[in-house]
């Protein structure tokens, strides 16, 4: 486990997909909900997701956002093969490493392995940001790679991306305290809470989602944190305040 990212108190995790093809319609992604899936094992969630075009600009400004958050991971799929729309290794190493860039020695090595003492583009693949290092692909033995232990880039098909972010968690991703969520579904509009939702302290995440398309005003209120005590005194707010306007409501767990 990645000691730095063991002291950092919430980690966010970014996600950028990039690939033109699922924007057209070409290809459906499969990455989002495998990661979302995949983080709940660690009590993490998804922070930013983004789904771009092999776009220099948007792919630059979308590690920049990672850059600039000092408690991100970053999980970036597709674009680190050796065709022209390739263009991943180089903007990474823009954002992270000032453009600095070589060819790694152990993936050239396996490179050549595969296909021979290839001189051709292939070789491109392992020309990466400096102090880059290898995931593993289970497939063909081409690999993803990572940067100071927080930002990762794998390839854009799933069989071989899933297994290496799964590496990624397994290695360096330090498992999230258990977070506690209640939850309960009141008759009233959320105008009739906000009040009460504005002093919720700010360790509590509080989500509002109102009904729609129904004849009478409904809304379902969400209290999560990593304070069980804390959790349910305020979540015993919401329901003392509700019995005392006699608005009926009714707690997830009978739901």
């Amino acid at each position: 486990m990645s000691l730095s990212l063991a002291k950092s108190k919430s980690l966010r995790f970014y996600i950028v997909i990039i690939g033109t093809e699922i924007l057209n319609g070409r290809r459906e992604d499969a990455h989002f909900e495998f990661v979302r899936n995949s983080l709940k094992k660690y009590n993490h969630e998804i922070h930013s997701l983004s789904i771009i075009k092999d776009n220099p600009l948007l792919i630059k400004q979308s590690f920049l956002q990672a850059k600039n958050d000092k408690d991100a991971i970053l999980f970036s799929f597709g674009g680190i093969g050796s065709t022209p729309d390739d263009i991943t290794r180089k903007i990474s190493a823009e954002v992270f490493r000032d453009s600095k860039m070589q060819y790694h020695s152990k993936f050239m090595d396996d490179i050549k392995q595969r296909f021979g003492d290839v001189k051709d583009h292939r070789l491109q693949m392992a020309y990466l940001p400096t102090e880059s290092k290898l995931l593993k692909n289970p497939i063909n033995n081409m690999s993803g790679f990572y940067l100071d232990e927080r930002y990762f880039f794998v390839p854009g098909f799933p069989q071989m991306a899933h297994p290496m972010i799964e590496e990624a968690l397994n290695e360096f991703i330090p498992k999230e305290q258990t977070k506690y969520r209640r939850t309960l579904s009141a008759e009233c509009s959320e105008n009739t809470l906000i009040d009460l939702m504005l002093e919720v302290p700010t360790t509590i995440e509080i989500s509002s989602l109102p009904a729609v398309n129904v004849t009478i005003a409904e809304v379902t209120i969400s209290l999560i944190s990593n304070d069980k005590e804390l959790t349910t005194k305020w979540f015993n707010k919401f329901k003392n305040y509700l019995k005392e306007n006699q608005i009926t409501f009714i707690e997830a767990e009978t739901l």
